[in-house]
């Protein structure tokens, strides 16, 4: 099939390599360029640049206006599939592909439908996610079900780990759709309207610590937020970023909640909670490299008995 490929991010790459060797990759549709990194550079999305080295053409306008379907329709697509675009498409847009379009999405549709469905599964620890394609509809995430495959949670994922494994699985169903398509095979399945659940974009604060909150649910932040836009508090005026944790939620409380009671050898640094305690064993300071937590213990003074808070404005940026 004659294949345009809509995706921005990395956790879209194992899929448009995965089309491209067994489809005819005609172009990539990708988000522009976009300031990143502390000089505000421009740079190419994950996908672009792998397009590039592929020797297919990339296409990353702002909008989807009448010369950008020009564009599209002067590749002769049969198919869109997408991974991670980010944007719903109209009906004029879609008119240009025959067989329409599929678009995988890392969530057990039609639960978190929305751009964030990876850290919101980990921040509501679920036991079970996974990975779904679906017809591209008028409305967001809410298309037939083609293909799904359920990833089971053990409590330690991260936001990372989760999309690796997520990449994975979404290329080999999308490559299971597409055959099915191709068959003419293909049988898709309505989602339940009344079970769905929304998930909202990440601000860039989103990953300030409320030491009140539970254990489990600091937990649970500190792993949904990895790596953006990270976990973080307050240590001596400075952003501290929370990289790793382990909670002890049975831990009693006998302090302030953000209070560091203790550096456990075997742990890490132990801060009261609303309810329980959190091991935290691998921190950064702002513009410093990540530290093991005994490293850190050992160059911070004054660590046991700090309470840890939220930082300044100037330092949270």
């Amino acid at each position: 099939m004659r294949v345009l490929f809509a995706g921005s991010p990395e956790i879209a790459l194992p899929a448009l390599e995965a089309i491209g060797a067994r489809h005819e990759l005609v172009g990539v549709l990708t988000n522009p360029p976009s300031a990143k990194g502390r000089g505000l550079c421009f740079s190419c999305t994950p996908v672009a640049e792998a397009a590039t080295t592929l020797g297919v053409p990339v296409l990353s306008p702002e909008r989807l206006g009448p010369a950008e379907r020009e564009a599209v329709s002067s590749l002769r697509p049969e198919l869109l599939a997408v991974f991670a675009y980010g944007r719903i498409f109209g009906p004029k847009f879609m008119a240009l592909f025959p067989l329409g379009g599929i678009n995988a999405h890392p969530s057990l549709l039609p639960r978190w439908r929305g751009c964030a469905p990876i850290p919101y599964a980990i921040l509501n620890r679920d036991s079970v996610t996974g990975v779904c394609v679906q017809r591209v509809a008028p409305r967001m995430d809410a298309g037939d079900i083609l293909a799904r495959r359920e990833i089971r949670l053990d409590g330690r994922e991260t936001t990372d780990s989760l999309s690796a494994v997520s990449a994975t699985v979404g290329a080999e169903l999308l490559l299971e759709a597409m055959a099915a398509i191709e068959a003419g095979t293909a049988v898709g399945e309505p989602q339940d309207e009344a079970a769905a659940t929304y998930c909202g974009a990440l601000a860039k604060g989103s990953g300030l610590v409320d030491w009140s909150s539970p254990a489990i649910d600091l937990d649970a932040r500190v792993r949904a937020f990895h790596p953006w836009p990270g976990a973080y508090t307050g240590f001596g005026g400075e952003r501290l970023a929370l990289l790793e944790a382990a909670p002890y939620p049975d831990e009693p409380g006998r302090a302030e909640p953000g209070t560091v009671l203790a550096v456990d050898k075997s742990k890490g640094i132990m801060v009261q909670t609303g309810r329980g305690l959190i091991a935290v064993s691998r921190l950064q300071l702002r513009g410093k490299k990540p530290m093991d937590f005994k490293d850190f213990a050992n160059g911070a003074r004054g660590l046991v008995g700090t309470r840890l808070d939220a930082p300044p404005p100037s330092a949270a940026r």
